[in-house]
């Protein structure tokens, strides 16, 4: 099973239940695929035993070959190439690796070469297998990335991603065929907003998923009654709790400092395992 913990937006608590949740089962393999900002080892605190450099194909133009035809530039639609003039211009951060201008070049004229998008680093920590990727500063492309933390899940084991924040392409990398999306959200207006957007996009990609409700305050019904609406489970609520924070200002995982709520996260598993199976 392929479990994805999502939000619709940053700061709600996304990395705080992906890794609790790991922690509390015992026996997974989580995945860090915000490769933008990876935090989830500070808290895992993993030993790192492999590393892996990512690269993607980029074209390189032999001018001696070039014709000037111009074919390159037509097909893509990244204006990753362009033809000016006498000259062929290539801008590989936006080239999305696709292959069409060697394809369509009559003079075979571009080669590809490889640029470095970031790093994937392999680490364990007892029974947690983990792996998370590294943009490299200055890189916009992270979906490669991303789809290559994400090779690293298995049908054979239960599998945890940490999704990045958001419902761009992104997230669609992180998310895409997976067995259970966890919308972890706030209540607040601004939380609301983004997990609705955040739902309808799991909806079109036809995943099942179920909500958490981080800093829940009793009395505070805003996403409970979105919840109802639209027929999607809330899985857990996480109470607003000073505790909590402290422990994870000291990079402390709840589960460690409060361990009453292990149990929590074991019944948030169970209750994974219910919703998934009915299909919600």
């Amino acid at each position: 099973m392929i479990i994805s913990v999502a939000s619709g937006k940053g700061g709600t608590g996304k990395t705080t239940i992906a890794i609790n949740l790991a922690l509390s089962i015992g026996d997974v393999r989580l995945l860090d695929c915000d490769v933008e900002a990876p935090n989830a080892h500070l808290f895992i605190h993993p030993v790192f035993e492999k590393q892996q450099i990512i690269t993607a194909p980029v074209p390189q133009i032999d001018e001696s070959k070039c014709n000037q035809c111009g074919k390159c530039g037509e097909i893509c639609q990244f204006k990753a190439i362009v033809p000016l003039g006498k000259t062929i211009l290539t801008f590989p951060e936006l080239c999305h690796s696709c292959g069409g201008c060697m394809a369509v070049c009559p003079e075979k004229a571009i080669t590809e070469i490889h640029r470095e998008l970031g790093v994937i680093e392999i680490g364990r920590r007892d029974q947690i297998e983990f792996i998370h990727g590294k943009l490299r500063i200055g890189e916009a492309m992270s979906p490669p990335l991303i789809r290559a933390v994400r090779a690293y899940a298995k049908p054979d084991k239960l599998t945890i991603i940490d999704a990045p924040p958001g419902t761009s392409c992104p997230v669609i990398a992180a998310v895409k065929d997976t067995d259970f999306v966890l919308m972890v959200t706030e209540p607040t207006p601004f939380g609301l907003h983004d997990l609705r957007l955040a739902v309808e996009t799991v909806r079109v990609l036809a995943i099942p998923c179920g909500i958490v409700i981080n800093r829940a305050e009793p009395g505070n019904n805003l996403i409970g009654d979105y919840a109802r609406e639209e027929s999607v489970p809330i899985l857990a609520e996480i109470p607003f709790d000073r505790r909590i924070a402290e422990a994870y200002s000291r990079g402390v995982p709840l589960t460690e400092a409060l361990p009453e709520y292990t149990e929590t996260f074991r019944h948030l598993y169970r209750q994974i395992c219910w919703a998934q199976e009915v299909g919600v």
